[in-house]
């Protein structure tokens, strides 16, 4: 697979705490939106690492096709 699955079109809103890494979902076959449960095993597709420099609210990208991986940047309202 390389084409991503569209997990929602739309953001997840997460509170997210600085210094903390998180992997998120690039295949979007995760039970765990937005972020991986492993579901990419097989798929040639990897979750991105991403570590919150500050503790606040971000939108992670639903939908996959953010340039802004993995933070929405409004892609979803274009599919």
């Amino acid at each position: 697979m390389t084409t991503p699955k569209i997990a929602q079109k739309a953001p997840y809103p997460v509170d997210v705490e600085a210094g903390k890494t998180y992997f998120w979902c690039t295949c979007g076959m995760s039970s765990r939106q937005p972020f991986c449960d492993g579901s990419h095993q097989g798929s040639g597709m990897e979750p991105m690492k991403y570590t919150a420099q500050d503790s606040k609210k971000l939108f992670f990208c639903g939908c996959k096709a953010t340039e802004n991986a993995p933070l929405c940047d409004g892609s979803h309202s274009g599919l």
